[in-house]
């Protein structure tokens, strides 16, 4: 016996399909997220990398040294203070520096060496150079919490006196800042892509020392005239191809009274560095992904 079923129709909806850059935008939301819960699962460990180096400075330099009479270039209370005001937005700015560094440079030589973690990452739906984006503007929140954990740090332990040459600039640090942390996530995205994970050592050794030390985190800009070869002042002018010297003086100008680099200088130059590493660590990291 055959019984006449009759069909009830069902509807079945279409959602048009997602566009190129809706797909991009999520999937970049989703590295970032992915990130930031790494990042909260490991906070502590991301605190005690960020605070360590900046303290020791300024706990050697500004509290040990002032306590046993050693002065550093000059010697009383008017010379510590204005070591102290010199030194508390190098920190900063060097902590900055080490955060696009290890942030981006580091995990990124791990996940293009043994994890290769970078595979997973690159077939996500979303161009190649979207994810190197993502991993610059990671490190560049990473650096704007690591300035923000430091410079109370920084202002609290030095020498007497130098809390009275802090003051806070709100429009430079508002822009400032946040440019410093993307030209040092675009150089961490630069070192990741060039150095092996076998050769960190030599990236330390021949490219973030140099540049930490001449970079005027224990120094200003303006006080490298006397050191001169016949007329030319050849450490000032030398330093001017480091990225951070620009940094360091644009933190003087944002956090003290100190004198400094001007600062239609200072803008237009990091603006330049950022898209200088910005396009290298780009085509840097096509060229990993694709060999």
């Amino acid at each position: 016996m055959i019984s006449d079923v009759s069909a009830t129709p069902r509807t079945i909806e279409l959602h048009p399909p997602r566009s190129a850059f809706g797909a991009s935008r999520v999937t970049l939301a989703a590295l970032l997220l992915r990130d930031f819960v790494v990042l909260k699962k490991n906070l502590g460990e991301f605190v005690i990398r960020t605070l360590i180096q900046p303290f020791l400075l300024c706990f050697v330099f500004l509290f040990i040294f002032p306590k046993i009479g050693q002065g550093i270039g000059g010697h009383g209370a008017a010379a510590e203070s204005g070591f102290a005001t010199v030194l508390v937005p190098g920190v900063v700015g060097l902590s900055i520096m080490f955060q696009g560094v290890q942030s981006i440079a580091l995990t990124m030589a791990q996940e293009f060496g043994f994890t290769r973690e970078i595979e997973d990452r690159v077939q996500a739906p979303c161009p190649i150079w979207l994810v190197a984006v993502e991993k610059v503007l990671s490190g560049t929140v990473q650096g704007l919490i690591s300035a923000a954990i430091v410079l109370p740090i920084a202002s609290v332990v030095h020498a007497a006196g130098a809390e009275a040459n802090i003051s806070l600039h709100w429009w430079i640090i508002l822009t400032l800042v946040p440019l410093s942390c993307v030209a040092m996530g675009s150089l961490g995205l630069v070192l990741g892509t060039s150095f092996e994970a076998r050769n960190i050592g030599l990236m330390f050794g021949f490219v973030i020392l140099p540049i930490t030390f001449l970079g005027g985190t224990y120094y200003q800009w303006t006080r490298l005239n006397p050191v001169k070869l016949g007329g030319w002042h050849w450490l000032q002018t030398i330093v001017l191809i480091n990225p951070l010297i620009y940094m360091n003086e644009g933190m003087r100008a944002a956090f003290t009274q100190a004198s400094h680099m001007h600062l239609y200088i200072i803008y237009p130059v990091l603006v330049g560095f950022c898209a200088l590493f910005l396009s290298i660590g780009l085509r840097n990291f096509r060229r990993k992904v694709l060999s």
